[in-house]
Formats: structure tokens, sequence, C-alpha cells
């Protein structure tokens, strides 16, 4: 139980937003110029892919990335990384005045001129079973699957424990 209870407050910090990094004793955010070059698939663009980086032995860490879809209706069904277990995709919603974080075990609809972004706090990839720490600066890759499009790997650019996105991963030129 103590371990379930841990591994869901490891998850819980590395997805909500704008929490003080463990790491972070300056507190600063510090904009950087890693805006990776954008992937395609097909009519899908993919942008802005980021984790976050994770204290050790952490048991989860979250994805986040932007999904651009110029074309007809997709899905983004699954996802997988050698870094964990399983990649399951999540969402993060209020449910009676709790946040909630649950799978998506039906995928993460794209829709027809559509863009949806997954970050800290909402829409967002959750890794299970990490082989290891994810440190500030390293890349790792992500297989994301879609119903139509099929499959492409991105790299996630791993930033800081308290990496907002965009602009915002401290530490990755």
């Amino acid at each position: 139980m103590k371990t379930r209870y841990l591994a869901a407050t490891i998850a819980a910090l590395t997805l909500l937003p704008g929490l003080p990094a463990l790491a972070d004793h300056d507190g600063e955010h510090t904009p950087h110029a890693a805006h990776q070059d954008a992937a395609t698939l097909g009519d899908l663009t993919i942008s802005s892919a980021y984790t976050r980086a994770t204290p050790p032995r952490a048991p989860v860490a979250g994805g986040f990335v932007t999904i651009a879809n110029a074309g007809a209706d997709d899905r983004l069904v699954a996802a997988a990384s050698p870094i964990a277990e399983r990649v399951e995709i999540h969402e993060m919603a209020m449910q009676d005045d709790v946040m909630q974080m649950r799978e998506l075990p039906d995928g993460l609809p794209i829709g027809a001129g559509e863009t949806v972004e997954l970050k800290p706090g909402g829409l967002h990839l959750m890794f299970f079973g990490l082989t290891g720490p994810l440190t500030e600066g390293e890349t790792i890759p992500v297989t994301l699957s879609f119903e139509k499009s099929g499959e492409i790997e991105i790299p996630l650019t791993v930033g800081p424990m308290n990496a907002r996105g965009g602009h915002d991963q401290k530490g990755a030129h």
C-alpha cells in the first residue's frame, strides 16, 4: 500500500504545473532555446516533446507533446519507450472537487484541423516502471502509435523537475 501511495504522490508531483523542483534551488525558470524541430507523420505534426527529470528510484514520469492534425480525424492509441515497462495515455480532470488521473483506454482523439496539447495538469503520457532516473539534458525515445497515421518515434527532451514546457525547459539548449 505504501508503494502505491508513493507512486501516486510522485505521479502527482510530476504532472502538476508550476510546482517547485526538488533539485532546483535557485527557483529560476530560465527560457530555453531547445525548441525541437517538429516531426511529421502524414498530416500530423508532433512538436514540443519533453519530460521532466526524476529523482533516483522514481517509479513513474509524465511525458508531454503537442500534436497538430491538418488532415482527417485520427487517434493516438498507444505509446512505448525503452525507459519504461509501459506507457499509458492519461488525463487529469476535476471530479467532485478532487483531481483525478485516469488512463484513456480508447486513446486520445486528434480531430481534423485540431491541435491537442499534452501538458502538465491535463492530458499526458504516463511512464510506469522506469528503468532508471531521467536526467536533465538527456533525450529519450518514445514511439507514438496512431490509429490511421501509423507509428513515429520522437525524442523527448528531459527538462528540469519543474519544467512546464514550451520555452521553460531550463538547461536544454
